[in-house]
């Protein structure tokens, strides 16, 4: 009994020949297309997310913008844009200056050139990618 409950496991376990066959033939299928797949450059993830192109796109066609500025044009939350806003900082995509205004607290940013070369090889990188999807339809 131990034998046969142990031999009807193991043939479950092996695939049919018709299923190696049908496996085989979709991994070729499989290599051809990814041979005729054209080679699609690699994306900032940095810079890919909503609110972080966002920023660095509205410091790019301003010299600066406050915070309260950056969270109108992008509608979003104090901590939404405090988050992405450090990640672009820590990058040194972006620069982050704090100040008085008489007794109000303000915070400016800029796009660093290191922020402005990387949004430049971004949308590179994006129209190179929509030359490619043209391209297949």
């Amino acid at each position: 009994m131990v034998a046969s409950a142990f031999s009807s496991r193991s043939k479950r376990a092996r695939p049919s020949e018709a299923r190696r066959e049908k496996h085989s033939a979709r991994t070729e299928e499989q290599r051809d297309h990814s041979a005729r797949a054209p080679e699609l450059p690699e994306l900032d993830r940095l810079i890919h997310e909503r609110i972080r192109l966002g920023i660095v796109s509205a410091l790019a066609t301003n010299d600066s913008l406050s915070f309260n500025d950056l969270k109108r044009v992008l509608k979003t939350t104090d901590g939404n844009l405090s988050v992405h806003a450090r990640k672009l900082e820590e990058a040194q995509y972006i620069s982050c200056v704090k100040f008085f205004e008489g007794r109000v607290p303000r915070t400016e940013y800029r796009l660093t050139p290191s922020g402005r070369r990387a949004l430049s090889e971004y949308l590179d990188q994006m129209e190179a990618w929509i030359r490619l999807t043209r391209e297949q339809h």
